[in-house]
């Protein structure tokens, strides 16, 4: 059965910039992941980031942190990120889904596992992400993952029917390359070859850029 969410929209602030932004997805009750993370994470850049960088959602660190992309997942995406030649300082980075979902493992019930968020919840969240991108206004983007490409593309995205190529996102005149989100490669037994391929995503989106 599909739960039904209201979504985020009523409460984005009527001004938005970056600091009403993060400051009101705090208060977001747009889906229900909200009551058991610790916070929302919103995005993380230049206000006029050329480049904008989409993953799924927010992990363990993250939730604790506040900040994206600062967990294991993180730490490869900016090896990644110096091999392609971007500067993860001139990139606005950000997920699909601001809040953490997980579920609880071990003995004590406090080890907290990621789990894939609903397409429900993707989409209740998507407000968000459209108002980091009216106000960011990146020349391109990378989607990190499938999560992020079904929240941009819709249910029927696949990472790999995607990648290799620079298409468009939809209604906006922003450039997108698809790719792996880091996360893939550090769990899977061909991590090597699938980092080898994120690297080769990130070195076409660098080349889109440039050019």
């Amino acid at each position: 059965m599909t739960t039904h969410y209201p979504g985020a929209e009523d409460f984005l602030p009527q001004r938005q910039n970056l600091a009403s932004l993060r400051s009101a997805v705090q208060d977001c009750r747009g889906c229900d992941l909200y009551a058991t993370a610790i916070q929302a994470v919103f995005g993380e850049g230049l206000r006029r980031s050329r480049l904008i960088m989409i993953g799924e959602q927010p992990g363990d660190v993250e939730d604790h942190t506040g900040r994206p992309f600062t967990g294991p997942a993180g730490r490869l995406l900016d090896k990644a990120l110096v091999q392609a030649g971007i500067e993860r300082s001139e990139v606005f980075l950000t997920n699909a889904v601001k809040h953490f979902r997980f579920r609880t493992r071990g003995a004590t019930g406090k080890r907290r596992i990621h789990q894939t968020p609903s397409q429900s919840q993707v989409n209740a969240c998507r407000p968000w992400l459209e108002a980091e991108l009216d106000v960011v206004k990146p020349e391109g983007a990378v989607v990190l993952g499938s999560v992020a490409g079904k929240s941009i593309f819709g249910p029927d995205f696949t990472v790999g029917s995607h990648r290799g190529t620079v298409g468009e996102l939809p209604g906006r005149p922003i450039w997108s390359v698809s790719t792996i989100h880091p996360s893939a490669a550090l769990r899977a037994e061909n991590r090597a070859v699938l980092y080898e391929g994120l690297v080769a995503d990130l070195e076409l989106a660098a080349r889109t850029l440039a050019s």
